[in-house]
C-alpha cells in the first residue's frame, strides 16, 4: 500500500504523518512515516481487509498540527494507492470529516496509550463542527483522553 498524504487546504505534502495498517482485531501489520514529499509505503499481507490511520506521533514536532484520519475496510495489496487528505487543527470539520477525525480517535483510544493522551486532548478540543450527536461524541473521547492523561 502506497501513496501520499496531503493538506486538505492547500494539497501540500504533509511529511512525518504515521500510517499504520491494523487488522480487525486492532493489532498492527506494518507503519511508516510520510517523508519530505508526503508519500508513504507499508508492506500488507494481499488480500486482507485491514484499518489504515493516518495521524501523528506523540514524539514529534507535528503532535499538535494535524487532525487524524481513518478509512476502513481496505482490501490490502502492495499496489493499492490510498492518498488521503489531513485537516489541520483548529479548522472548521463538516459532519464527513468530523465523523472521520472521531472514528480514527476511537481507534487511536483502543490503539494508543497514556503518552498519546495529552495530543488527542489537544487535538480534539479545537475540532468546530455543528453537529451535536458528533459534539457528544467528541466530548466522551475528550474525557476518555483526559482521564488518561490526569492517571
Amino acid at each position: 500500500m502506497y501513496r501520499h498524504v496531503r493538506t486538505i487546504t492547500r494539497d501540500e505534502p504533509i511529511s512525518m504523518i504515521k500510517v499504520s495498517v491494523h487488522r480487525p482485531d486492532l493489532t498492527l501489520i506494518d507503519h511508516a512515516y510520510t517523508n519530505d514529499d508526503g508519500s508513504y509505503s507499508v508492506d500488507v499481507p494481499a488480500g486482507e481487509t485491514v484499518t489504515v490511520r493516518f495521524d501523528t506521533r506523540h514524539s514529534l514536532n507535528n503532535a499538535d498540527s494535524w487532525q487524524p484520519s481513518l478509512v476502513t475496510e481496505v482490501i490490502a495489496d502492495d499496489a493499492v494507492p490510498l492518498d488521503r487528505h489531513l485537516a489541520p487543527v483548529g479548522q472548521f470539520a463538516d459532519a464527513a470529516r468530523g465523523i472521520d477525525i472521531l472514528a480514527a480517535g476511537l481507534l487511536t483510544s483502543a490503539v494508543e496509550g497514556p503518552e498519546y493522551a495529552a495530543h488527542a486532548t489537544t487535538r480534539l478540543s479545537q475540532i468546530k463542527q455543528d453537529t451535536l450527536f458528533l459534539q457528544h461524541i467528541q466530548a466522551a473521547l475528550l474525557e476518555h483522553f483526559t482521564e488518561q492523561t490526569d492517571a
